[in-house]
């Protein structure tokens, strides 16, 4: 196991992969807390007119939802429906820049684990998403992100049960260190 006081779990990729279902079945399985991904609250009215303003107030939600509930942690382990590596990934391919605060914090926040969730589930439409043709290109995207993290992470595949499986197994290998 890490030798960090919490560890942290961080369940990541393009949209429609599966993150949020993961990190819920991951968190209950494992007797420990979700973080939830702000930005789904943040951006429910927001009817995709995103700002860059709009993505820094993002980063400062995550931050402290995930500061909250990291010192509710019952068991040390927590796990993250995303991170604020995707409000640089978003605000790269939507306004070209990402604000200095959010790359700055980045790497002074990092997670034991990456989960990469793969793009082989189907592309489920909901208000909140926007880029259905775009996963592979994300994906992509994350893949070159957490290798300039230099970070530990596994791709996550596989459909329904499967999927949970191979996260969890990922996890318990990872914790079993």
């Amino acid at each position: 196991m890490p030798s960090t006081d919490t560890v942290k779990i961080a369940i990541v990729g393009p949209e429609s992969t599966g993150k949020s279902t993961i990190a819920r079945q991951l968190a209950a399985h494992m007797e420990s807390l979700c973080v939830p991904e702000y930005a789904r609250y943040y951006c429910k009215n927001l009817n995709k007119n995103y700002t860059l303003q709009d993505e820094v107030n993002m980063f400062y939600g995550q931050i402290a939802l995930e500061e909250a509930i990291l010192h509710s942690s019952r068991n040390n382990l927590v796990f993250c429906d995303t991170t604020i590596l995707t409000v640089k990934i978003w605000s790269d391919h939507l306004f070209g820049t990402t604000p200095k605060e959010v790359t700055d914090e980045i790497s002074d926040r990092p997670y034991d684990l990456y989960l990469l969730m793969d793009i082989d589930l189907p592309w489920i439409d909901d208000p909140l998403r926007d880029f259905p043709n775009e996963r592979e290109h994300f994906k992509q995207i994350w893949i070159r992100e957490l290798h300039a993290l230099e970070a530990n992470y596994t791709i996550i595949s596989g459909q329904g049960g499967e999927r949970f499986t191979n996260a969890l197994k990922t996890t318990n290998d990872f914790l079993i260190r």
